[in-house]
């Protein structure tokens, strides 16, 4: 059912190799003349046996010597050449999939399930390289020819021929119990040695936490449990396949003794002569050395077929995406349309039939209590997330008719969490583009007020940070994101939390950004929790449980939803005004959205007509709401 279910994935990684069908003709053409040329050795052997030494000739001796180191240089410049060709097939397949596999990780990566699961695409595709440039695949090439030496050896003695089938028989048997005794083992050792990997990464990456939790000897005991299983599985497996693997080995020397006290048999009856003693030995040797060597690398062999049906399921639920029509650069007009969404892989939506629109030189705010759906609405409108339900337009188009980088250079994002990459400081502010516009880096830079603290760095824009940031405050990181998100002009600018870090500094070049990006006739949505966040909004929605609570013109909606509005309101300064943000005028403690603003009860809910958008906004409560509404304290 699974190779089924992967069927497509599979075609495409067969289309692949057909590729290099080509170079498979070529190892087999070298496969075929090395195997000629095994015969080498017994036929000089048999030569050197029944001729030189009946005849004493010192002559042939030499004639015969000269022409084996000839064949026997060929036979080692055939192996090396087909070598040489599988190697390539490997890295051409890696090659043509680097790209397409490390692009389905990404694409996946937006699910949070998977996102948190070991990525081993590529670790499944350098698996499958390394099979095509292993002695696993070069004795693929090479049994075709084990029937052709158990015929030679028929040809000795017909005796010796039936022993050699049934030595050669017990190694197939022996193949086969490997393949299905060590499949189980390999399968449960992979999973417990990606688990652990995955975990030590995770805790790398937050090893500052770890340290200052006081959790390294938890962290610890729980890497070692894990540790543990992955080398117990890895030592189950290496029992059982290296039982057959040693079994094979002696078997192989046993079956040559055996076949040398067979010869002499028949010699001693005169039905076979010395040199045919020995050369029927060395065939069969060399006819069970691919029986044996495919023994050997069965693990090898097992991992990658475990990594090509990885690989297969990855592509298959990742295909390659369509070629879309180029559209002109889109103006900032933003329509939500009856959106319901919920993170993929998960059921329950987060947001539901959520409807606004926004119009070029307009800002949104967004809030809302923790887990009302603020990250998700930011995720769906930077196209990071596809609603179930409903459609995101920009400029008329659904934001899926755009490529995906295109939409990205449309679109400035900042989310809650700034990753920064290991690169300079330009090139993370141009998003790793190969070829960086210098001024637009610094008009960016400029905008979002990080000019200065950059050129303060040790070698300005050209500081090399590693990733995440570790040598930059939060702060810095932050004003370095809105950098990023600013980068290119983009139509749209969609904040996530954008002064969680920021100082008051920050946060008026915040807000000069965002008048700027007004005036040129963008659109900008910011998730807030603090008052001055929504200081250059000129609209506010506010959601509740996933849902639509109110949306409007910003003083109105708060007005209306929001019983302390004369206390939060000398925090927010109306658009048009200068982008400073006043201090409480007595020292207070720090406010959220969630703390200042006292929403009234949520008995409203009779809708009103929109007023200065066009949108519909939540009405004013009727005189009984207000009369239930509790009487909070301001």
């Amino acid at each position: 059912m699974a190779e089924q279910d992967n069927a497509k994935g599979r075609q495409e990684l067969k289309a692949g190799m057909r590729k290099a069908r080509h170079l498979f003709i070529w190892v087999g053409l070298f496969s075929f003349f090395a195997n000629l040329l095994m015969l080498t050795g017994p036929i000089f052997m048999l030569q050197v046996y029944d001729r030189v030494l009946s005849s004493r000739s010192e002559a042939t001796l030499v004639a015969l010597f000269g022409l084996v180191i000839f064949l026997y240089a060929m036979m080692g410049f055939m192996d090396y050449a087909r070598g040489r060709v599988l190697a390539r097939v490997g890295a051409r397949f890696q090659s043509l999939f680097d790209r397409r596999v490390f692009e389905a990780i990404l694409r996946r990566s937006m699910d949070p399930n998977f996102r948190n699961r070991p990525a081993l695409g590529l670790r499944d595709l350098e698996s499958v390289q390394r099979l095509y440039s292993s002695p696993a695949l070069l004795a693929l090439f090479d049994m075709p020819w084990t029937p052709v030496f158990i015929a030679a050896i028929f040809i000795f003695h017909p005796m010796l021929g039936w022993l050699a089938i049934a030595g050669g028989s017990v190694l197939v048997v022996a193949t086969f119990l490997n393949q299905w005794l060590t499949k189980e083992p390999q399968l449960e050792n992979r999973k417990a040695t990606a688990i652990s990997n995955n975990f030590a990464d995770q805790i790398r990456m937050d090893a500052e936490v770890v340290q200052s939790l006081g959790m390294r000897q938890a962290v610890l005991d729980r890497w070692q449990i894990q540790r543990d299983e992955s080398l117990r599985t890895g030592i189950k497996a290496s029992d059982v396949g290296g039982s057959f693997t040693n079994f094979t080995k002696a078997f192989r020397f046993f079956l040559q003794s055996a076949m040398l006290a067979a010869g002499a048999y028949f010699v001693l009856l005169q039905e076979l002569t010395p040199g045919a003693m020995i050369a029927g030995s060395i065939l069969l040797g060399r006819a069970l050395a691919p029986i044996e060597q495919s023994i050997g690398q069965w693990p090898m062999v097992q991992q990658a077929q475990a990594a090509w049906a990885s690989l297969a399921e990855l592509l298959e639920k990742t295909p390659v995406e369509e070629e879309k029509t180029a559209l002109p650069k889109p103006r900032a007009r933003i329509a939500v349309e009856g959106v319901s969404v919920a993170p993929p892989g998960d059921k329950t939506a987060t947001l539901r039939n959520i409807k606004f629109s926004i119009q070029p030189g307009q800002a949104l705010g967004v809030i809302g209590q923790s887990a009302s759906g603020k990250s998700t609405l930011a995720r769906v409108l930077t196209g990071i997330w596809t609603p179930q339900v409903g459609t995101v337009r920009l400029d008329g188009a659904a934001l899926e008719q755009y490529e995906d980088d295109v939409l990205g250079s449309y679109i400035g994002y900042l989310p809650q969490d700034v990753t920064l990459f290991d690169a300079t400081v330009a090139d993370n502010i141009a998003r790793l583009s190969k070829e960086p516009d210098a001024e637009a880096i610094v008009a960016a830079a400029k905008k979002a007020g990080a000019h200065e603290m950059i050129v303060g760095l040790p070698d300005g824009y050209d500081t090399r940070i590693s990733a995440g940031g570790s040598r930059l405050s939060g702060g810095q990181k932050q004003r370095l994101g809105l950098a990023r998100a600013l980068y290119g002009d983009p139509v749209l600018l969609v904040l996530d939390e954008p002064n969680a870090n920021l100082d008051a500094e920050g946060s008026n070049a915040l807000n000069r950004a965002i008048e700027e990006l007004k005036a040129q006739g963008n659109a900008v949505v910011i998730m807030a929790h603090r008052p001055s966040g929504i200081a250059m909004c000129d609209l506010l929605l506010v959601l509740e449980s996933g849902q639509m609570k109110a949306f409007g013109p910003r003083d109105e909606v708060l007005k209306e939803t929001v019983k302390n509005y004369q206390e939060v309101a000398p925090a927010i300064k109306s658009p048009g005004t200068a982008a400073q943000v006043e201090p409480p005028k007595r020292p207070r403690p720090a406010q959220t959205v969630e703390t200042a603003i006292q929403p009234i009860s949520a008995s409203m809910t009779r809708p009103i007509h929109a007023q200065a958008t066009g949108a519909p906004v939540v009405d004013k409560p009727t005189a009984e709401a207000e009369a239930d509404a509790p009487k909070e304290k301001s």
